[in-house]
């Protein structure tokens, strides 16, 4: 999305915030808050990642009146939020020091600090919503949270130099660059059509999967979560019901490993989190390690490919996931297109064939339909693969030239 329209300080500081925030953050839309000035925009529509969802917040800034600090509206659900507010010593309601306090507008980085400051205070919110429900399985299933969330301050406290046994609230400088907290982070959602249930967000794996792949191009960290949700039954029952379980992961993860593929273990009645965390977490670790290993295995077949089909027009470096080759039967010449699944080599590769002879109306390669059927053992050396790839081709070349030809004839 474009920010030309908006004016040079605003603009400078959503740069900043779209740059710097350490999770994707998107503008859903923007729009001018002016009646003399529509053609400036100087409001927008905030997507801030939260426990696997996405906040909605309306930032509105005012070009008229361009040293005032933003408004921030937060979404329908969240009409008891009030981050500005707190208590007093003897439980009065008084505003609080905030960001906005010392606004300067010719500093970029003050929205990023905004978000971060407002962010921190709704998961405290929706922790404090939580806590209150009188409902005893969700306040034992958050009391054996403490030894997870000990672990992710002690990691946040090392990166900002903040003494564990500090009990003040983090101030997060502007030096320094930013980092959020990645402990579990909860939901709880109701109203009258919805019912009341619980969403927490759990991290999973004690390890830094980007540090684990060569050249790693991913600009975010990549992570892995158990989203755990619990229907609020307000009385405990001898037997309860278990929790909805989904695991999720980051986008760009996907690259490398499929969470589509993992199989959760089964929940066994009486289960609570902490019983049913542990050994999910070496079951990932396990398959993390795995596909890690898979982009060697991948690599030295990509290199077994090279004797039979020459040198690759165009390779994955990174992941290995996929290659494309130049290729000839007679005066027929076509690509061959290797797809890598991240489960090679138990997975066989993919094929499709295209044509630089034949093309459509529309001026696009003819190609062939992806071709999976063919001799393959994941006990082959990669020579081996390669060279049974190869007799595959030299077969199949044929029947493409062939399909090639009558499709030709048709146009």
């Amino acid at each position: 999305m474009s920010l030309d329209r908006f004016p040079p300080l605003i603009s400078a500081q959503l740069h900043y915030l779209l740059a710097h925030y350490p999770d994707i953050i998107k503008v859903e839309h923007t729009w001018s808050g002016s009646k003399y000035n529509s053609g400036i925009h100087d409001r927008f529509t905030l997507l801030i990642p939260y426990c696997l969802d996405y906040l909605k917040w309306d930032v509105l800034y005012n070009v008229d009146s361009p040293l005032a600090p933003p408004d921030v509206i937060f979404g329908p659900d969240d009409e008891d939020f009030h981050p500005l507010l707190g208590l007093d010593g003897v439980g009065d309601l008084v505003l609080e020091k905030s960001s906005l306090c010392d606004w300067n507008n010719q500093d970029p980085r003050r929205l990023l600090a905004l978000i971060v400051e407002l962010r921190k205070k709704y998961m405290a919110y929706q922790r404090n919503r939580v806590g209150a429900v009188d409902d005893d399985r969700l306040k034992f299933e958050i009391s054996t949270f403490g030894s997870r969330e000990v672990i992710f301050r002690t990691q946040f406290e090392r990166m900002l130099n903040i003494p564990l046994s500090c009990n003040a609230s983090y101030n997060i400088s502007l030096k320094t660059p930013v980092t959020l907290l990645q402990g579990i982070e909860m939901h709880m959602s109701s109203g009258f059509e919805k019912p009341e249930e619980v969403k927490f967000a759990v991290p999973l794996l004690d390890m830094n999967i980007n540090k684990m792949v060569l050249a790693c191009p991913w600009r975010y960290p990549q992570k892995i979560y158990l989203q755990v949700v619990y229907p609020v039954t307000r009385k405990y029952g001898s037997a309860p019901s278990a929790p909805r379980l989904k695991l999720m992961s980051t986008p760009d993860l996907k690259e490398l490993f499929s969470i589509e593929d993992v199989k959760l273990p089964p929940w066994v009645d009486g289960m609570c989190m902490a019983e049913y965390l542990p050994p999910l977490e070496e079951l990932l670790q396990r398959q993390v390690v795995e596909a890690v290993t898979s982009i060697d295995a991948r690599r030295c077949f990509i290199e077994a490919l090279v004797p039979w089909f020459g040198r690759p027009l165009e390779a994955d470096s990174v992941f290995c996931r996929k290659v494309s080759f130049l290729a000839a039967s007679g005066v027929f010449t076509f690509l061959v297109h290797f797809f890598l699944g991240t489960q090679f080599p138990k997975q066989q590769p993919v094929l499709i064939l295209q044509s630089t002879q034949h093309f459509n109306m529309h001026g696009t390669p003819v190609k062939s339909t992806p071709l999976s059927e063919y001799p393959w053992s994941p006990r082959w050396e990669a020579s081996q693969m390669a060279e049974r790839m190869y007799d595959f081709l030299a077969d199949e070349s044929h029947n493409f030239k062939k399909y090639c030809s009558e499709y030709h004839l048709q146009q």
